[in-house]
């Protein structure tokens, strides 16, 4: 499929700022969808490679997609966190606008239709070993956005229509559009920064973890794979390796980082979000898929870039880099209204 047209939804984030120029070397013709709630944030200088039109998702129409012969679909409202402020809203813009873009794809002639989805669909699971075909319990609205999402999409599915869904780990790793609300990347902030491996849980939780290069290596696969062996396939993208309690990921972090130590939040709970994904399915079956990165080396990765730029406390604790703080402070000045639709010009300072 290379010279195949790809529409990026989402380009413009910490996904899109890796995967468009990969997409780009690989020979496809690009272009992308975004709101550009991020414009300003990146860390370090970001230009972007490809035409990017600033649209909401919501306000997709046919004509958008006309000559498009995959969408890799990334836009989203996109952790927990985010999902949790407005859990309706959170619904309408993961689930029902995906849904509406899978069928306006369909109806405009689009062929693929490869969705990011998440394994925040299994939710609460504990330590048991979950697959591909394991009962799907999302405990935050995040995670249900994403599973109905898939459930709707998968409908759509027929000879000519060609959904895959990849459901990632917690991913980690240096990026343009880089944020610091992601675990290891936060904690690697703070131990660069502060000295500190600061624990707000007690540790205990598993989480699988995904370096954002083989996340969007995934996405390229999954868009040039012979439709027969993906059609309305489900994927985990990540190394069956790389699951951790996060405990194990500090000891890694005060490792890495000269002069680390671990420190706990007073009153450090438990987290709920705690599942062991098996990745066997994605490595053995999604034609052309290869993780290369190991959660040791996207730790050093982190830690040295962290360093080189001589990261301080302030530099990632404001708005710039937490989908959330940035989100709820467009909302506060009124930049967007209640429903994440801009009302002016996104002028405001991103320090």
């Amino acid at each position: 499929m290379n010279g195949a047209r790809i529409l990026v939804t989402g380009d413009r984030g910490y996904f899109g700022s890796i995967l468009v120029p990969m997409l780009v070397e690989h020979g496809y013709r690009v272009s992308g969808i975004d709101q550009r709630y991020y414009d300003g944030c990146a860390f370090g200088e970001f230009q972007p490679v490809v035409d990017s039109q600033r649209k909401d998702i919501r306000d997709i129409t046919e004509d958008d997609l006309c000559g498009v012969d995959t969408v890799i679909h990334l836009a989203a409202l996109s952790n927990d966190p985010l999902g949790n402020i407005n859990p309706q809203l959170t619904l309408a813009i993961n689930h029902e606008a995906s849904v509406r873009l899978a069928r306006l794809a369909k109806a405009a002639g689009v062929r693929r239709f490869v969705m990011s989805s998440s394994c925040s669909t299994y939710g609460k699971a504990g330590d048991q070993v979950i697959s591909e075909t394991s009962p799907l319990n999302p405990v935050t609205p995040y995670g249900l956005s994403k599973t109905l999402a898939e459930v709707g999409i998968a409908d759509l599915a027929d000879d000519f229509f060609c959904p895959v869904f990849l459901r990632h780990a917690t991913v980690y790793g240096l990026a343009p559009m880089l944020r610091f609300d992601l675990v290891i990347n936060n904690l690697v902030a703070y131990a660069v920064a502060t000295g500190q491996v600061f624990m707000k849980s007690d540790g205990k939780a598993w989480r699988p973890l995904v370096h954002i290069e083989d996340v969007c290596a995934a996405c390229i696969a999954a868009a040039s794979a012979d439709a027969k062996l993906v059609r309305n396939e489900v994927y985990n993208i990540g190394r069956t390796e790389d699951n951790y309690q996060i405990f194990e990921v500090a000891e890694m972090i005060a490792a890495a980082v000269p002069g680390a130590r671990i420190e706990y939040a007073d009153g450090a709970s438990h987290d709920e979000r705690s599942y062991n994904v098996d990745f066997t399915k994605a490595t053995t079956e999604l034609p052309g898929f290869e993780p290369r990165w190991t959660v040791r080396r996207g730790i050093d990765q982190l830690a040295d870039a962290f360093i080189g730029a001589g990261l301080r406390k302030e530099d990632f604790e404001g708005r710039r880099y937490s989908r959330v703080a940035r989100i709820t402070d467009l909302m506060r000045t009124g930049t967007l209204d209640e429903k994440l639709y801009w009302q002016e010009p996104s002028t405001l300072a991103t320090g």
